[in-house]
Formats: structure tokens, C-alpha cells, sequence
């Protein structure tokens, strides 16, 4: 089973981006389920937002304590939450920032970072980085893809701002450095 976590704020779109992602996978031929977790819910409050992947169905209902991976829409969070919490030996960490990889020092992880506040911006008109950050995701894993990706944003979204969010998915992905 893989287990994704998703740190941002409200109105980030973690919660959006989880689902998207549980959806894209499935068109992949994989079982998943994705659930938020609130504090006080309100924009800007702290959200975490999860999602499994496995091949079989998914029949835990408990929140992700030991992620393979996570996703931090928001760096100003990495203040006050300890983003690497519970995240497997090796994990890997998705950072929207403008620092560079090596900027961070979060112990044995493997941490990509992209400006996806620049691209979301850009191919939105908002900062809301949740598909552009998913790009990121797809080019570093083997298990969902930018097609599947673009198949649950289509089917999320009308179709203007499924494009809008398409190219920002797609941008961010060609921005992505491995």
C-alpha cells in the first residue's frame, strides 16, 4: 500500500488534490481512497488531506501515520508542523517553494521542489497549486500518470478551468527536475 499525505492551508486545494489523485489512479487500475483531516475550518487554517493506493481495495479507515510520501502546497507550514512526521525511511517529499532541494535539511528523504505558486499563477490566474503541484507528482512516480491525472481534472472541472488547470498540471511537470 502506498499512503500520501498532503499538508496546505483551506482553499489550497490539498483536499481537491488528494481526491484527483485517487481518481487518477483508479483509472490506472489501482484501488484508493482519499479523506481530509480539518482543524478549524476556515481559508488559511492548516489542512492535512491523505490518500492510499493499493492493488487490492482498500479497506483501512484510519488517518496515514506512515506515509511514503508528502506534499507540502504551502512551505510557510514547515514552521510550525513537522512535515517528516511518521514518513517512511527514504520517503519522498514534494515542497512547492522557490528554494532549491538542497536548501533543505529534513534528514534521509528524497525532496523535490518546485515553484508551482509561479506556474498556478501563470496558467490560473491564482495561486491555488493543488493540479499544477500534481504534475510533480506524476513525473516521480511510477503508478499514475499525466493522461490519468488529466482524466480526473476533466471529469472534476468544467472544461475551461479543467484546460486552465491541465496546463498548469503539465507545466509543472516540465518544470520538475529529477
Amino acid at each position: 500500500m502506498i499512503e500520501v499525505r498532503f499538508h496546505g492551508r483551506g482553499g489550497q486545494g490539498a483536499v481537491t488534490a488528494a481526491e484527483l489523485l485517487a481518481v487518477a489512479v483508479g483509472y490506472k487500475g489501482w484501488h484508493s481512497q482519499s479523506f481530509p483531516m480539518f482543524g478549524v475550518e476556515r481559508r488559511g487554517a492548516p489542512v492535512q488531506a491523505f490518500c492510499r493506493i493499493d492493488d487490492k481495495p482498500v479497506r483501512i479507515h484510519q488517518n496515514v501515520e506512515t506515509p511514503d510520501i508528502v506534499v507540502v502546497l504551502d512551505p510557510t507550514l514547515m514552521k510550525d508542523i513537522d512535515i517528516t512526521s511518521g514518513l517512511k525511511k527514504g520517503g519522498l517529499i514534494i515542497i512547492n517553494t522557490v528554494k532549491k532541494t538542497d536548501e533543505f535539511n529534513l534528514g534521509d528523504y528524497k525532496i523535490i521542489t518546485v515553484n508551482a505558486t509561479d506556474i498556478a499563477r501563470k496558467e490560473l490566474g491564482v495561486p491555488i497549486v493543488n493540479t499544477a503541484i500534481l504534475g510533480t507528482f506524476a513525473k516521480l512516480v511510477e503508478w499514475v500518470d499525466l493522461e490519468s491525472l488529466e482524466k480526473a481534472i476533466k471529469g472534476r472541472f468544467e472544461q475551461q478551468l479543467a484546460d486552465k488547470n491541465i496546463n498548469a498540471m503539465r507545466a509543472c511537470a516540465d518544470e520538475t527536475h529529477v
